[in-house]
């Protein structure tokens, strides 16, 4: 009996291991944001009263053909390597429409409107894991051509860089620019991937980095120093975090009677049931533990994918 409990808890394990080893981050390709500098595609906008540039993806590709050759060229690439992606293009589109949505939705008691950049928003409805920011320039040379290219790999979580490659490739004559960027780039692509990948593996094993805010509206009668349970409430936090995060993992770096800041969080890829789960649907769960067992409201807003704030007190 013991031998057999034992060979299906190996299986069960390599099973698991198999398939974390298999699934690959999804990607999406985006122009860098030096490269739509350079070129003028970028805008501006206001963000808590400071005027803020960011790229113009869509004016890019709308104006600039050899832009959406790089992204196809760069997709097919990884594509072949197994890589799920997500366009750029096409996400744009379904962002047009949630923009129009998002003018619509407001706080509930001071009437305060989503406060997101256009970035934020992108990174939101694309859901990529990972962006690839990829710029270029063509080297001419009498009748010879070739391309220097930068790669970055950023978690859209967190905005860290996790791969990287750079490079010239040879100096062709005669050749397009899709034949001189695959030229280019082939040599660094699978160290590049496998950057990615070992990125991807350690938050299969260490969770999702997010961050974790929380606050209290003035009308909330008590701070996070009141006891709720026989503990103050932001030990029940505490202990909340210890339980919910992989491996106990998360720093509090700024703690107040009034606030809480929690950094370098990490939550599981997936649910108890096996679904994927979000910085938004991992920080429900603490806003129904508050809830449930302490009769407190409180309001969840999320900022881009990897930033969750809680102000209790009230919705």
């Amino acid at each position: 009996m013991k031998k057999t409990l034992l060979l299906f808890a190996l299986l069960l394990s390599v099973t698991i291991n198999s398939n974390a080893q298999a699934k690959k981050p999804t990607i999406m390709v985006v122009p860098s944001d030096v490269w739509c500098n350079q070129r003028g595609y970028m805008f501006e906008f206001y963000n808590q009263g400071s005027i803020v540039k960011v790229p113009d993806y869509k004016t890019a590709l709308q104006e600039d053909s050899d832009l959406l050759i790089v992204i196809s060229k760069i997709n097919e690439l990884m594509a072949s390597r197994g890589f799920p992606l997500k366009n750029l293009e096409s996400t744009l589109k379904s962002l047009q429409s949630e923009s129009a949505e998002d003018a619509m939705v407001t706080s509930k008691t001071s009437g305060a409107a989503i406060a997101e950049s256009p970035i934020d928003k992108l990174k939101k409805v694309a859901k990529a894991d990972i962006i690839i920011q990829i710029m270029w320039d063509v080297n001419t040379m009498g009748p010879k051509h070739s391309v220097t290219f930068n790669l970055q790999g950023l978690d859209s979580y967190t905005d860290k860089q996790v791969a990287g490659a750079s490079g010239t490739g040879a100096e062709l004559i005669g050749s397009n620019l899709p034949v001189m960027l695959e030229t280019a780039v082939l040599s660094h692509i699978d160290n590049f991937n496998t950057q990615l990948m070992s990125h991807f593996d350690d938050m299969f094993t260490n969770g999702r980095e997010i961050t974790l805010r929380l606050k209290k509206f003035d009308s909330f009668k008590g701070d996070f120093e009141t006891d709720y349970g026989g503990d103050e409430l932001g030990n029940q936090i505490d202990n909340w975090m210890k339980n919910n995060t992989v491996k106990g993992r998360f720093s509090a770096s700024d703690v107040t009677e009034n606030m809480m800041l929690f950094e370098q969080v990490r939550i599981p890829l997936f649910d108890a049931s096996g679904k994927a789960i979000d910085t938004k649907g991992w920080a429900k769960g603490l806003q129904k533990y508050l809830k449930d067992t302490y009769k407190i409201e409180s309001k969840l807003m999320t900022k881009g994918l990897g930033q969750a704030s809680i102000v209790v007190g009230e919705k």
